[in-house]
């Protein structure tokens, strides 16, 4: 039976565009009843669009609908993504600037200039209680996605505080493993790892390839093929000279976000100053640009594919799924 799937926050600029690829791309999803959910028009018909001609150019038969109301999107709905931003990137930079001001370089200083700013997480757990609260009057039965951050710190209170829901936090960082395993040569299809700890912080205690012990790989990469490739991998690159620094020091494989600059740059003594910074191969204020000018960029509209059926809102010709 087609799934009903509501995306809160269809809009954000960061989020939206992979949940949109994955939707496309998974075969089990077809037929599937889409609801784009986002307060800015202008965004939520460029998310929808972009996904009516992705659907499709790959063959995927999606109802797609869109809605600026939240608790419409959330009719009959078996699963709630939530990844958005409250006041969107604009407030994130503001803050951001303030700290390059005083002096703050990078991303770890006490969740500075990070995507779990300190001066924005109360915005979003008073948002992420109220989309749960939603959830568990119009859905009860639809599984919670938290996608937005921060995932660690609004799961974990959402689900002391609200037992009964269906949650679970989602985030990319572990993915930082399959990285690893191309520069090591190994198939990631044939490695299982361990990665404690929380996101933007997990480190790799353990790694194996077709059942075999493959961190010993990993210390004669370091000994004998690190220096060669730090001399072409980009600033900020997860495998760098600071995330093998971070190896030697602590035992432990930073991963994903842990030591780059799009999670918390972490730690502090690799961005004392430029040329500490040139020496790492980190540039954050770069970066931290980039990031913020990608995501106030409008996307751009485009016409429907003739193919396609546009989106619109839930009618009585696209009948949805009965409330849970």
């Amino acid at each position: 039976m087609p799934i009903n799937i509501s995306i809160i926050g269809a809009g954000s600029a960061v989020f939206s565009l992979n949940i949109i690829r994955d939707l496309c791309l998974t075969p089990n999803l077809q037929g599937s009843t889409v609801t784009f959910m986002d307060v800015n028009p202008e965004r939520l018909d460029s998310a929808c669009t972009l996904c009516q001609r992705y659907a499709a150019e790959v063959g995927i038969a999606l109802d797609l609908h869109k809605t600026t109301d939240r608790r419409e999107s959330l009719q009959g709905a078996d699963f709630v993504v939530n990844a958005a931003l409250v006041a969107g990137h604009s407030r994130l930079r503001d803050g951001w600037a303030v700290g390059r001001k005083y002096g703050y370089r990078h991303g770890s200083s006490l969740h500075l200039m990070h995507d779990e700013a300190f001066w924005i997480n109360f915005y979003q757990l008073r948002l992420f209680e109220s989309i749960v609260q939603d959830v568990l009057q119009i859905c009860p039965h639809a599984w919670y996605l938290q996608v937005a951050n921060p995932v660690l710190a609004g799961i974990t209170y959402l689900a002391r505080k609200y037992p009964q829901a269906r949650m679970i936090g989602l985030c990319h960082g572990f993915g930082g493993v399959y990285h690893l395993a191309s520069v090591l040569g190994l198939d990631p299809e044939h490695i299982t790892f361990e990665i404690p700890g929380v996101n933007h912080f997990v480190w790799l205690t353990r790694l194996y390839h077709k059942g075999e012990d493959a961190l010993p790989l990993l210390d004669r990469w370091v000994a004998q093929e690190g220096e060669k490739y730090w001399q072409t991998c980009g600033t900020g690159d997860d495998v760098g000279p600071k995330a093998v620094d971070l190896y030697r020091r602590f035992g432990a494989f930073p991963i994903g976000d842990t030591c780059t600059v799009g999670g918390g740059s972490w730690g502090w003594w690799y961005h004392t100053g430029t040329e500490t910074e040139a020496r790492w191969k980190e540039d954050p204020a770069t970066w931290w640009e980039w990031y913020f000018k990608g995501g106030s960029r409008a996307w751009p509209r485009s016409n429907a594919s003739p193919a396609t059926r546009p989106c619109g809102s839930p009618s009585a010709s696209h009948p949805r799924n009965p409330a849970s």
